[in-house]
């Protein structure tokens, strides 16, 4: 294969991969929101957790009862972490402009 067959392939390849980034945004977009949602909640309820009086006077769990909204958005976001939203996030900051070593950059 020669030199121009190469570039001819890279071309390719980044045209490809482009396109495919770009059909990832839109779903990117929603999991994004669903993400900073969930994450506002969570901080908005250990907020809500921490300044009250009674947690520091309960056990642990029972403070935790005590605060369902806490509660349940912390376990969604773990959930959610465990389900891969992260990748799901992170996937479309791909950049298909390779240097010169032709490594793929993430942004």
């Amino acid at each position: 294969m020669n030199s121009l067959e190469q570039a001819e392939d890279l071309k390719a390849f980044e045209r490809r991969l482009t396109e495919y980034i770009a059909c990832l945004q839109p779903a990117t977009g929603r999991w994004r929101m669903i993400l900073i949602v969930v994450s506002v909640c969570t901080a908005t309820g250990a907020w809500n957790w921490l300044i009250d009086p009674e947690t520091q006077k309960v056990s642990f769990f029972t403070s935790l009862w005590n605060h369902p909204f806490f509660t349940i958005s912390c376990i969604t976001l773990i959930g959610l972490f465990f389900a891969g939203i992260h990748k799901r996030v992170v996937a479309p900051s791909i950049s298909p402009m390779s240097n010169r070593s032709g490594r793929i950059h993430v942004l």
